[in-house]
């Protein structure tokens, strides 16, 4: 096997994409910092025990483990940031007020997501903790737009739905764990057959509401269907009120509900939604409600916070965004000519970009576009086109 050759979905990012990335990168660290977000940078590597902690123990088999050489503890690479972030919020911030955070750094995971990802997202997000009313849900989904808009990406639409749903729908079905995961899978793939072979001794009232999911996905029609097929189910009327009033504050966006979409059913507590864009097939950007995330790192204090985020892969949404225009730069030649270095230097602090000829390097690729050269004139360094 060649030295060179990487693993499996693990690859190098050359420089025009990592250029785009960077540039993607830092517009939506800009865009959450308008809306108040303080940017916080976890660790890439943490014990066992911590990373896969409360909700974090859904991500164990996609993450990454291995024997810390000085302590002889377990460690694990990070798959997700959220549970991180919920426990600088619970531990190390300690605030009983709002706060809002967010994040951008790469994760790992020992499968790829769907096909043709990457093992190695770089993992952007944004998360508030302290609100449990709407307002919150309502502000992270507006971010998450403004996020995607800043990319740019075009043809923008939200679908949502709400995990209390199912939950309700559960509730009292005894029934094994790796039963209802198989439930859960079905009502996400929308397999009505394996769906009702699963539940054909759930309760009457579970079997046929899950049933009747399967078909509740489209406008907001939907709601209406849901509000009278589930009528005898606790809680769903408060659910379906909530995702009439999110939708209702959506604007330039078009907004979809699948009531079945059931994953992540670990993870999320309340309101949940996906970001698509035209073109770029799957969901760019996920999210939701998850209430009680830092729990489990509670310290002194009650830490049972409301929380809601979302996250996204900025490689992902590279390859869905196009590239913004390349600034030019200025080729200048190397050499000790009498006020050249000067003239760079001046150039530079102005902000442009200065590609100094290395000598017998004519033939150089340019992978920035000069379109100017710096010459001497008259004694004087000036500018002229390419």
């Amino acid at each position: 096997m060649s030295a060179w050759l990487l693993p499996d979905h693990i690859a190098d990012v050359l420089p025009s994409e990592a250029r785009h990335i960077e540039e993607l990168r830092r517009r939506l660290l800009d865009t959450a910092c308008t809306y108040g977000y303080e940017l916080v940078i976890p660790p890439l590597i943490e014990h066992l025990d911590s990373l896969l902690t409360g909700t974090g123990q859904a991500l164990e088999l996609q993450t990454f483990k291995l024997v810390d050489q000085l302590s002889g503890r377990s460690l694990g690479l990070r798959a997700d940031t959220t549970p991180q972030v919920a426990r600088i919020d619970a531990h190390l911030l300690g605030r009983q007020a709002i706060t809002r955070l967010c994040y951008c750094g790469p994760v790992l995971h020992t499968r790829p997501e769907r096909p043709h990802a990457t093992r190695e997202p770089l993992q952007f997000g944004a998360e508030i903790y302290g609100h449990a009313g709407r307002e919150a849900d309502v502000e992270i989904l507006s971010l998450a737009l403004d996020c995607l808009r800043a990319a740019p990406l075009a043809g923008l639409s939200v679908d949502l739905a709400d995990a209390r749903i199912v939950r309700a729908l559960l509730a009292g079905v005894m029934a094994d764990p790796a039963v209802l995961a198989e439930v859960h899978h079905a009502l996400a793939a929308k397999d009505a057959s394996t769906l009702g072979r699963l539940t054909r001794d759930f309760p009457a009232a579970s079997r046929e509401g899950l049933q009747a999911l399967v078909g509740l996905y489209g406008d907001e029609e939907v709601l209406i269907e849901a509000e009278k097929a589930l009528q005898r189910t606790p809680g769903v009327r408060e659910a379906l009120s909530n995702l009439k009033y999110l939708a209702s504050r959506l604007e330039g966006v078009r907004v979809s509900f699948d009531l079945a979409d059931a994953r992540g059913y670990g993870y999320y507590t309340g309101a949940r939604f996906a970001v698509y864009a035209e073109g770029a097939g799957d969901a760019v950007l996920r999210g939701g409600r998850y209430d009680g995330v830092g729990a489990v790192f509670g310290h002194k204090l009650d830490r049972e916070r409301p929380a809601v985020g979302f996250s996204l892969d900025v490689k992902q949404l590279a390859r869905a965004a196009a590239s913004a225009p390349l600034r030019a730069a200025v080729r200048a030649p190397w050499s000790d000519a009498p006020g050249l270095q000067a003239a760079v230097q001046a150039l530079r602090a102005r902000g442009e970009t200065v590609v100094c000829v290395l000598p017998g390097s004519h033939s150089q690729i340019d992978e920035f576009n000069c379109d100017r050269e710096l010459i001497e004139a008259g004694g004087q360094w000036v500018i002229q086109s390419l």
